[in-house]
């Protein structure tokens, strides 16, 4: 697998990262460490360098597998968590007070089993605290040594730009794909301006984009899609009809859905670095084959039209969760 630059930060990475967050929070029960750790070593195995994780994914359980999964190739990765949540728990607000910071990479250093993070997001941008406070501490964090890079997760235009000016902001986290392209309207742009990596999660649309899903399917009760718009029934409904004309081109390609929608992100912008996230290990082998799809200008091109031809229905984001974006 190729490496990528995250913007003009220097941090160079796999060009497909692993998103940890579904080994333990939000997609159902936890996946036992001893099989999580074996899912995360096999990525390393196919060349995936880059690992995602945050303290509020399962309530710190997150950081402390990988750490566990990446202690013997620790120089060999880059780890990227978060903080941003009060006492890590998204059900509890937000909290990104510098001394609340401060604790939370001091943490994430014992649980991850290392002496530097190498990527410290800010999980959600905190409107009771100046995003000039919260870039001046990561910057007092890099120069004591315990933080590489500084990045920011489903922040608005205005944020980035703020946090940038105090420390230079290495990648930015949020959600991109064939069924969200939101952030080409205003957030690539500026990204390319300021020399920002960009980091998509849900590259696969939460499973959907994989064509494993449809209206006929029941998540568990911990499941948070079972909260989103775009996954009641009548909307997943309506849009299978995405899915299947991906999958026709696909077909094409003879590469799998997962593997197309992979690619396109790949084919943005090189400084784009997709991080799907998988609980199975043929998942995950799909996955990474992705790295080695070509995408030609007519394929592209094919994508635009289908895509385009299908507008998809529903919200993202429930009420509530919405209102901790694009701040």
């Amino acid at each position: 697998m190729k490496t990528r630059q995250l913007g003009r930060s220097g941090l160079s990475v796999s060009e497909l990262g692993l998103g940890c967050m579904g080994l333990s929070y939000g997609y159902g029960p936890a996946t036992s460490t001893a099989d999580a750790v074996r899912l995360i070593r096999a990525a390393f195995e196919h060349g995936i360098t880059f690992f995602d994780t945050a303290e509020a994914y399962g309530l710190f359980i997150n950081e402390s597998v990988v750490g566990e999964a990446l202690k013997p190739m620790r120089d060999q990765v880059v780890i990227a968590t978060k903080f941003g949540f009060r006492e890590g728990d998204t059900g509890k607000g937000l909290d990104s007070r510098p001394e609340r910071i401060r604790q939370v990479a001091d943490e994430a250093l014992q649980r991850l089993r290392t002496d530097r993070i190498d990527l410290l997001y800010q999980h959600r941008v905190d409107p009771q605290v100046p995003m000039e406070d919260v870039a001046g501490t990561v910057k007092e964090l890099i120069r004591e040594g315990k933080v590489k890079h500084f990045g920011l997760s489903e922040a608005g235009i205005d944020s980035i730009r703020r946090a940038h000016a105090v420390q230079p902001v290495a990648a930015l986290q949020s959600e991109y794909s064939l069924w969200w392209r939101e952030p080409e309207k205003e957030i690539l742009p500026l990204l390319e301006e300021l020399g920002i990596g960009f980091v998509p999660f849900s590259p696969l649309g939460k499973g959907f984009l994989t064509g494993a899903i449809n209206e006929r399917t029941s998540f568990g009760a911990t499941d948070f899609r079972n909260t989103v718009p775009r996954f009641a029934p009548e909307a997943r409904q309506a849009n299978r009809a995405l899915v299947d004309v991906l999958a026709g081109i696909a077909a094409r390609k003879q590469v799998t859905s997962a593997q197309l929608a992979l690619a396109w992100l790949l084919a943005q912008k090189p400084w784009i670095v997709p991080i799907p996230g998988t609980t199975k290990l043929h998942r995950l082998e799909e996955n990474a084959g992705a790295a080695a799809v070509v995408l030609s200008p007519k394929d592209l091109k094919d994508i635009e039209a289908a895509v385009s031809s299908v507008p998809v229905q529903g919200a993202r984001y429930s009420a509530d969760r919405q209102k901790l974006v694009g701040r």
